[in-house]
């Protein structure tokens, strides 16, 4: 029998800073899968089209939402929408340049889930997870000088998951889970005496499997950096951006690391990697100059804020906003208005929204020759408005925002200004049809389900707000949350009786009916696992 899968301690998941736990512990109980030892399977039996020792794409999508449907419920877990648009924006232009070049076949497009998660954590750290998911550590996002550093490494975690390397690793370390196994009898065994021992030797046994199986092997990340340089170039973002990279990654390998750079330990750097990078980069790579432009620098203050947002930390933000604003020839204009950026956020964090709005109007002017910058002020601008509670500035402010930009950012800025500060009902129709709309093409945004949710309760459509809001629960995974919802929402109808939408009622009923079907097929497909 099997061992299976869920026997695996479940708060293992849910710390961002156990990234090798993921790909490691959890990829050696997938060994467990497939059926046959390494040892017995006969040698000449080949994987069919779209398996790898007898691991489907299907399997690995299916431990894939195992595990997202635990980062989502995380504490660490983030959903920032400008600082997910602006890591989405380097995902999917690398995306797009994969299946250009045909790194990433029809399969894998379709059947994995292609979701960035991003983390709280302030370490160095990014991962790729089965089933098309990648987590990004914003300590990653504070670190890089240029948005083609963090696309240096976002290609090179996307080519783990195209080359399908988890799985090539389930096969290759079958042979490893034996450890794992030991591990949790011993556990089993030593509950009875102590349970903070059982839960040492289990965690003792499971790093040991880590450590002896699963990193990835050098080939692979030789393979991964190769197939990620070639996506640079036709995603738009300069090659170049490996090496700076590497750069910071050696600095940081010679000054012994000290913790902070779990990317190191994950991905060790080696001489030959590097060689081999220099020479397929050629003479232009050897002297990179780093081009860091205004809006990178605003994305890397908003990430320190969420990041690093203690009271000193904002204290310091804003001194450095105030050395800007008076020194403004000191500065490079990325440098001002990064600072401006987070002296701004930082005052408002610290409820001196007099600062803010000051910092902020510095800012507003500090970008008006760039477009993508001024964007991002324009929206701080009215966040900060928000924030305050200031009716005159928010509308102000509000005005400055495109209202036809069907962009995330733009439309949960605009839905807290609707629904917090009570506009006239027909701007809160119109966010209706535009979040419709962004959901037609968007259907697994749970941020967006939760938005919808909150306008509807607003215009007093309480059947409707109850299916938006199961809609999040099953893009966050979390089939049986959502069924409770549209559990309630039929209990509503109930209550409602003649009043009640039957339209509304209809397709609260055909849901419940598609996510129970859901919630079973996940759970046949863990037990095909175990």
């Amino acid at each position: 029998m099997k061992p299976s899968l869920l026997l695996t301690p479940a708060h293992m998941f849910t710390r961002w800073g156990v990234r090798v736990f993921t790909l490691t512990a959890l990829s050696a109980a997938l060994a467990w899968s497939t059926g046959v030892s390494a040892q017995t399977r006969p040698a000449q039996q080949l994987p069919s089209l779209g398996e790898i020792d007898g691991f489907t794409v299907g399997d690995e999508r299916r431990i894939g939402d195992q595990i997202a449907s635990q980062l989502y419920r995380d504490p660490d877990y983030i959903d920032d929408p400008v600082l997910q648009e602006y890591v989405e924006s380097i995902w999917f232009s690398l995306m797009d340049a994969a299946r250009e070049r045909g790194a990433l076949g029809d399969s894998l497009d379709q059947q994995f889930a292609w979701h960035v998660f991003l983390g709280k954590d302030r370490s160095i750290n990014a991962f790729a997870l089965p089933g098309g998911y990648f987590g990004l550590h914003l300590g990653l996002i504070n670190a890089v000088d240029s948005k083609d550093e963090l696309a240096s490494v976002m290609a090179h975690e996307i080519s783990h998951v195209t080359q399908r390397h988890i799985s090539r690793m389930v096969a290759q370390n079958a042979r490893q889970t034996p450890l794992v196994i030991a591990s949790m009898i011993l556990g089993a065994i030593a509950v009875s005496q102590s349970p903070d021992a059982a839960q040492a030797v289990i965690a003792g046994g499971q790093a040991l499997a880590i450590q002896n199986s699963l990193d990835f092997s050098r080939s692979m990340e030789q393979e991964a950096d190769r197939i990620g340089l070639g996506l640079m170039a036709p995603a738009g973002f300069d090659p170049n951006g490996f090496v700076g990279m590497f750069n910071k990654l050696n600095q940081a390998s010679s000054l012994n690391d000290r913790g902070q750079y779990p990317y190191l330990r994950t991905h060790p750097l080696s001489t030959q990697r590097m060689s081999d990078m220099q020479a397929r980069l050629g003479q232009e790579g050897r002297n990179v100059q780093v081009q860091r432009t205004m809006e990178h620098a605003m994305v890397v203050a908003r990430s320190r804020h969420f990041s690093l947002g203690r009271v000193d930390f904002l204290r310091s933000a804003v001194q450095a906003g105030l050395e800007a604003q008076a020194n403004r020839n000191n500065f490079s204009a990325a440098d001002q208005a990064g600072r401006l950026y987070g002296a701004a956020i930082a005052s408002g964090q610290l409820r001196e929204f007099a600062q803010a709005r000051g910092f902020v109007d510095s800012l507003l002017q500090t970008t008006q020759g760039d477009s993508q910058a001024h964007r991002l002020a324009v929206l701080l601008n009215l966040e900060l408005a928000l924030s305050a509670k200031d009716a005159s500035w928010a509308r102000e402010a509000d005005a400055l925002v495109d209202r036809q930009a069907r962009l995330r950012p733009e439309l949960f800025l605009r839905t807290q200004y609707a629904v917090d500060m009570q506009p006239d009902a027909r701007a809160g129709q119109d966010l209706t049809s535009q979040w419709q709309g962004w959901l037609t093409d968007h259907p697994s945004d749970a941020g967006a389900w939760q938005q919808l949710s909150r306008l509807w309760t607003a215009q007093n459509q309480p059947l409707r707000a109850i299916r938006a809001d199961a809609e999040a629960q099953v893009a966050r995974l979390d089939y049986p949350a959502a069924i409770d919802r549209l559990k309630a929402g039929q209990n509503m109808v109930r209550q409602l009786g003649s009043q009640a939408d039957h339209v509304d009622a209809s397709i609260i009923d055909s849901r419940l009916t598609a996510v129970t079907l859901l919630q079973r097929q996940r759970e046949e497909g863990l037990k095909s696992l175990q």
